[in-house]
């Protein structure tokens, strides 16, 4: 694996251990020669669920961030103008917004994203599970 996209479920399972993460998706998040990126949109959900204490993290979300973000080295994704284009020519078929700028980011880039979400592999998208 060259290069993936980490949907905001696999990133937590793999930082708390979850075994709801298949084997696959964590031999790919752990594989050092796989480059991992994370949407600014994932990090901005879990930031909006830690806010409304739907999410704990057993830190603020800065030092979360700084300890699983920056020392794990993953490449933070921006949201540009192309991935917005992007967004909006999607079809509705998923109604969540992170996970449609997810798919958005991964046609653009020409990333496989790390995801349980049948509804983002309904875009075309390959999912890794």
């Amino acid at each position: 694996m060259k290069a993936v996209l980490l949907d905001t479920h696999a990133f937590l399972w793999f930082v708390f251990d979850d075994p709801r993460l298949s084997k696959r998706a964590a031999s790919v998040i752990a594989d050092a020669d796989t480059e991992k990126s994370i949407s600014i949109a994932s990090l901005w959900e879990i930031a909006i669920k830690h806010q409304l204490g739907r999410l704990g993290l057993g830190t603020n979300v800065g030092e979360f961030l700084e300890q699983h973000v920056a020392r794990r080295l993953l490449e933070v994704v921006p949201i540009e103008v192309e991935h917005l284009v992007a967004y909006g020519d999607l079809p509705l078929l998923h109604k969540d917004p992170f996970d449609r700028i997810l798919v958005a980011q991964a046609k653009t880039l020409d990333l496989p994203v790390v995801t349980s979400d049948a509804a983002i592999a309904a875009y075309g998208i390959r999912a890794i599970w």
